[in-house]
């Protein structure tokens, strides 16, 4: 039965998490994520989520005073907590309460409603208001069309690896690694994120900031995948497509 991931929106009390320091209000927006009250104070990212029950989420930011008051912060303000990154997936409990999920289906953490975020340093007076469903939300959270018989649905392992795009900047690439991150580049801007894979074909991925230098021929390998919803193998080549089913891109393996 398809999930309503736009349920997901609000700002909640974390429980049943593992790890003392992760943090006591997850704040879910959009796309905008919030770990607020983690040992490193609020960290800052973005979230990806399906109808068939896929999480991802990524962390790359901080507070910049606690990030420099802080022994080990300036590297979690660019690195997503360890139980956050096991967070593969999503359920509703009996309850209707959200209940993220690893790789193996075990609860990582449960989420409660209504919680309140405290004023901060540096904190935006928007992350103190309870999130509310836009159009816009409704719309990158809409569920996505099946992916085309003519492609077969690529699993975890067939993406990793190195691509480059059919045509554009010759130094444009992408790289999917093996621990859910991806490294590359439009051929002059150094770009990454998160990615997850599940069945039929489904591919979830984050991108985070990055330079904007302009050249020629760039390829938006970062906007390719944060709009694809559906990956699927053509021969050797790996074709992503958004929510309608469009392809948005098209890479050849370089190994």
């Amino acid at each position: 039965m398809p999930l309503a991931p736009e349920m997901l929106i609000g700002s909640w009390t974390l429980v049943d998490v593992a790890d003392p320091g992760a943090g006591r209000i997850l704040r879910l927006a959009d796309s905008e994520m919030y770990l607020i009250g983690s040992r490193c104070g609020t960290l800052g990212g973005s979230w990806r989520a399906n109808d068939e029950g896929v999480f991802l989420a990524d962390i790359w930011s901080a507070s910049t005073a606690v990030v420099e008051g802080t022994p080990g912060c300036a590297k979690a303000s660019q690195e997503t907590p360890g139980w956050l990154r096991s967070v593969t997936a999503y359920q509703f409990d009996g309850a209707g309460l959200p209940v993220l999920l690893d790789g193996r289906g075990h609860a990582v953490a449960r989420l409660i409603p209504g919680a309140t975020p405290t004023p901060e340093p540096d904190k935006a007076d928007s992350v103190l208001e309870p999130p509310v469903v836009t159009d816009e939300a409704r719309r990158a959270l809409a569920p996505a069309v099946a992916l085309p018989a003519t492609l077969i649905p690529a699993d975890q392992r067939q993406p990793m690896g190195r691509w480059t795009p059919k045509s554009g900047h010759k130094a444009a690439y992408v790289e999917f690694t093996a621990d859910g991150e991806w490294h590359g580049s439009d051929g002059c801007n150094e770009q990454s994120g998160r990615w997850v894979t599940a069945a039929g074909g489904t591919l979830l991925a984050t991108a985070r900031p990055a330079t904007l230098a302009f050249c020629a021929d760039s390829v938006p390998i970062d906007q390719w995948l944060t709009t694809a919803r559906r990956a699927g193998l053509d021969g050797k080549a790996l074709v992503l497509l958004n929510a309608h089913g469009n392809e948005t891109g098209r890479l050849s393996p370089t190994n």
